[in-house]
């Protein structure tokens, strides 16, 4: 595969979570616009040994068919050193899917995962069995009491009942409180219904300016990218129609725009590279087309490679991933994930989740949802292909020109080298295996990529090959195409 595009050698292809359809695996198509790992030989049969992802979206199964402009980046860019914030049954197989919007109803086998259904009425006796042990725990406690005090002395009963209601609380939640995030970031965010000739989804995204840009996945809009119809539904109730502005399926981010909507509330924007493993974070979305919903934890794993997507003839997209145990759902894609601080660094992107053997999600091939493991797109990278859209209508791609496959021994194998590329006038040779970039270790041709991708083009990265040699290549940068 192509340092762009790797989707060929993981054991599972990443799920979408609107679909939670596996990614397809097997030969790859060319890619003129980065690299793509290498197509396995003829008559021969991969072999993967990884789990696969799913995109986070949430379709609904039942569907057929200004202020003055502000600059999205600016005042609320965070500075450095700001505060940070199913099972699997035996014998199954497990996959990861995409997390945000609902999977789309008539998309097939899409990647994107479906909305859980509607809760049996079973629950309802369950419900009641509870109740029915509270109030015999209750009686018995009442017995107690109404004994205790019979022998007393004739002293006051005690009622928590009859005490007068606390005063009602006022002010603002406490800083870096889960809750004074949810207060800060949720006018900011909005519910994406889509629709389009291939079925119909549902999603998230935040705005980023108050001329109505809002950032959000390629997989939640693509469907209504050519003909199709978007509608951003606001935490107030206001709703508009939106237009895709421009999108980047090779990294899964898109841009989109709502007119005539004013008094927009844009999310501050963080750093993701001043992330560490262990600091909270807090998800909010619409899974299963709750909208409005926030949840937290911690961030899990960072520099994660994930291959998510692909299915119904997408585009895999390996992303360097932030991972997080947050819950993180299907209809959460597009949606921010923010540090204590209220500042986004992650877009809510995929979600890892059991399968079955059979292929379906959980048991009975039925969607098994969050089960603590949710990736999103590091803020640093979505800005930069965000601010691009927005100035050029187009994304920009960051690629070396050469395919590349896993090394048998650790590491990128460089398979063929486009001529004229990045990799080329720098000196790297077919056969060459990247040990390392800078001084990120390079275990696989999807951490190159997922690499790759988080820079910018133009910038210079040192390459350490397994032969002992180094060599810096200058990244370049080619135009994604709009399709």
């Amino acid at each position: 595969m192509t340092e762009n595009d790797p989707s060929a050698h993981d054991p599972a292809a990443p799920r979408h979570p609107e679909t939670g359809q596996q990614a397809a695996h097997g030969g790859w198509p060319s890619n003129p616009y980065g690299e793509q790992p290498a197509a396995p030989e003829s008559g021969g049969t991969p072999q993967y040994s990884e789990p696969t992802y799913h995109a986070v979206t949430g379709a609904d199964p039942s569907y057929a068919a200004q202020q003055q402009s502000a600059n999205p980046w600016s005042a609320q860019g965070a500075a450095a050193g700001q505060t940070q914030p199913g099972q699997s049954q035996p014998g199954q197989s497990q996959q990861s899917v995409y997390p945000p919007p609902n999977p789309y109803a008539q998309l097939g086998t899409s990647a994107y995962p479906a909305p859980a259904p509607q809760p049996k009425r079973s629950g309802g006796k369950m419900l009641a069995g509870v109740a029915l042990v509270a109030l015999l725990v209750g009686g018995i406690a009442g017995g107690a009491v109404g004994y205790l005090t019979g022998g007393s002395s004739g002293g006051p009963v005690g009622n928590a009942l009859d005490a007068p209601k606390p005063a009602q609380q006022t002010g603002n939640a406490p800083a870096g409180s889960v809750e004074s995030v949810a207060q800060k970031l949720s006018p900011s965010v909005v519910e994406l219904q889509v629709s389009g000739q291939q079925g119909a989804g549902e999603g998230s995204g935040f705005v980023i300016s108050t001329d109505g840009y809002i950032l959000t996945n390629n997989h939640v809009v693509e469907v209504a990218a050519n003909g199709g119809q978007i509608q951003a539904v606001f935490q107030d109730g206001r709703k508009s129609a939106a237009k895709v502005v421009g999108r980047d399926p090779t990294t899964d981010i898109a841009v989109v725009k709502v007119d005539g909507v004013n008094n927009l509330t844009p999310v501050e924007i963080g750093r993701s590279d001043d992330l560490r493993v262990g600091q909270q974070v807090v998800a909010i979305g619409s899974p299963f087309e709750l909208a409005g919903t926030v949840t937290s934890g911690i961030v899990s794993s960072l520099h994660r490679p994930v291959r998510a997507g692909g299915g119904q003839g997408g585009q895999e997209t390996v992303m360097d991933a932030v991972q997080t145990d947050a819950a993180i759902n299907p209809g959460n894609s597009g949606g921010p994930l923010s540090n204590m601080s209220g500042q986004v660094i992650g877009i809510n992107s995929a979600i890892y989740s059991p399968q079955s053997a059979s292929g379906g999600q959980g048991q009975g091939g039925s969607e098994s949802g969050n089960v603590g493991i949710g990736f999103a797109i590091p803020i640093d990278q979505a800005r930069r292909t965000a601010d691009t859209i927005i100035k050029t209508g187009q994304a920009v791609q960051t690629y070396i020109g050469a395919q590349v496959t896993d090394a048998p021994q650790g590491g990128a194998q460089l398979g063929t080298i486009t001529a004229n590329s990045p990799a080329e006038k720098a000196g790297l040779k077919a056969g060459d295996v990247v040990t390392k970039i800078d001084d990120r270790t390079i275990d696989k041709a999807d951490t190159l990529v997922a690499a790759i991708r988080t820079r910018a083009p133009d910038e210079k990265a040192k390459f350490t090959l397994a032969d002992g040699r180094t060599v810096e290549v200058t990244l370049g940068g080619q135009p994604v195409p709009a399709n």
